[in-house]
């Protein structure tokens, strides 16, 4: 059963709304990182008063961009999954290993999914 306008509506409409989240978040850890390690204490010194302190920014500077490589990698896979139902609508719910449909509690719970559950389960798994 393909899906009906209504539902590519409905996923294009969800995968929309999920990719201004990611900007938005992608822009403050933008608008963090662009901080001065002096302006982000408000210290005027650009270094801390003890290792412990500069440690601490280090692993929090880290934190922040491991946060900001995964939501990029999000909106990657939400904008591939906006130009199949914008290029070719037939393509969006069709698992681009196997080509069976993608459920629709599958799709509803993860608009941006390109795998049935079933190859999705082998990938995780190795490819066994």
């Amino acid at each position: 059963m393909a899906l009906t306008k209504e539902d590519l509506t409905h996923f294009e409409k969800r995968l929309l709304e999920e990719r201004a989240k990611i900007v938005k978040q992608l822009a403050q850890f933008d608008k963090s990182f662009s901080d001065t390690l002096q302006g982000s204490d408000g210290d005027l010194s650009a270094y801390s008063f003890h290792m412990a302190d500069q440690g601490t920014d280090a692993m929090e500077r880290e934190k922040a961009f491991l946060f900001a490589s995964k939501e990029g990698r999000f909106l990657f896979h939400i904008d591939e999954a906006l130009r199949r139902i914008y290029r070719n609508p037939s393509e969006y719910g069709v698992c681009q290993e196997c080509g069976e449909e993608i459920g629709f509690e599958r799709l509803d719970a993860l608009p941006h999914a390109r795998l049935c559950i079933k190859c999705k389960n082998r990938e995780e798994n190795g490819g066994s």
